[in-house]
């Protein structure tokens, strides 16, 4: 449990600004601050998130006009203890060598239902474990289709990455072991996922073989959004329950 300004100054980082718009009792926009301290008087015990895609409302739960609008934006955030959510809708504003991103999340009734989709951590962890096996199988597979030193450099700029990243603290303190395990596999995987699209093109040039690639990588994706939503909400359903 954090106070509403540590939480905003987390969610901001070095993004401009933040403001939330529609939220109950509130005529116009509002800072964060003020809007996480009203939601918590609404009700909210904790905030869930949603990564859905399309065929895939990923931690959604409805109504279809919300869940319209996450899907759009390919993110959301769902109120435990108050029918609300918020979608965020990124804007870039300033002069030109000057420019920085603004966020207005937009406030909504949401269903109070279980969000669709989101394993256990136990879940996750045992589906990322096979989705790793399987996005590396894919992303050597398109190395050996593609091409020497490009794929080369690629994966040890993955492996830099990964490098770099290694110990630094992943989520907010009180979370559970597990849940940092699955959250930086998750990432890993996802990281694997994107370096296969990045420079996988190699030698699958024709238009079957670049869809192969894409139907290989879709579910090991999905796998890893999963994961992803389930080491963040951790907190919340171990409180729910």
């Amino acid at each position: 449990m954090v106070s509403p300004d540590d939480a905003a100054v987390a969610i901001v980082g070095e993004d401009a600004v933040h403001r939330v718009e529609g939220l109950p009792g509130e005529a116009g926009p509002v800072g964060l601050t003020l809007a996480l301290g009203r939601l918590r008087a609404l009700g909210a015990a904790g905030l869930r998130v949603a990564l859905p895609a399309p065929g895939h409302p990923l931690g959604l739960s409805g109504p279809p006009a919300f869940n319209a609008r996450a899907l759009e934006a390919e993110e959301a955030v769902v109120c435990h203890g108050a029918a609300l959510g918020l979608v965020p809708e990124v804007y870039e504003a300033g002069p030109s060598g000057d420019v920085h991103v603004e966020v207005v999340w937009h406030c909504l009734p949401v269903r109070e239902a279980p969000p669709a989709d989101v394993p256990s951590l136990g879940e996750a962890e045992r589906e990322l474990a096979e989705a790793l096996r399987d996005a590396t199988e894919v992303l050597t597979r398109l190395d050996v289709a593609g091409s020497g030193p490009v794929a080369e450099a690629a994966v040890a700029a993955y492996r830099a990455r990964a490098e770099r990243s290694s110990g630094r603290e992943v989520l907010a303190p009180g979370y559970p072991p597990r849940a940092v395990r699955v959250l930086e596999l998750a990432q890993r995987v996802g990281a694997l996922v994107a370096l296969a699209y990045e420079n996988g093109h190699g030698g699958a040039v024709s238009a079957s073989e670049m869809a192969a690639r894409g139907e290989a990588l879709r579910p090991v994706e999905r796998t890893a959004r999963r994961a992803l939503v389930a080491a963040y909400n951790s907190v919340v359903e171990e409180r729910g329950r």
